[in-house]
């Protein structure tokens, strides 16, 4: 009696790397989507009142 020839794959391939990469780079497109704008308005706010702090 003979069992089957069963392959034993160990580790990532190339295809799960490439799927990670991606799902990596959807995740920061969508949270400089979603976040940028709060983000750019909140240093704006900052360097204002660094502005306002240094001049008399």
């Amino acid at each position: 009696m003979t069992t089957p020839d069963v392959r034993q794959e160990r580790g990532a391939s190339a295809v799960e790397y490439g799927l990670l990469v991606a799902l990596l780079a959807a995740a920061i497109v969508f949270a400089v989507l979603t976040f940028g704008g709060g983000v750019t308005g909140l240093f704006e706010n900052t360097n204002a009142s660094f502005d306002s702090a240094v001049s008399p």
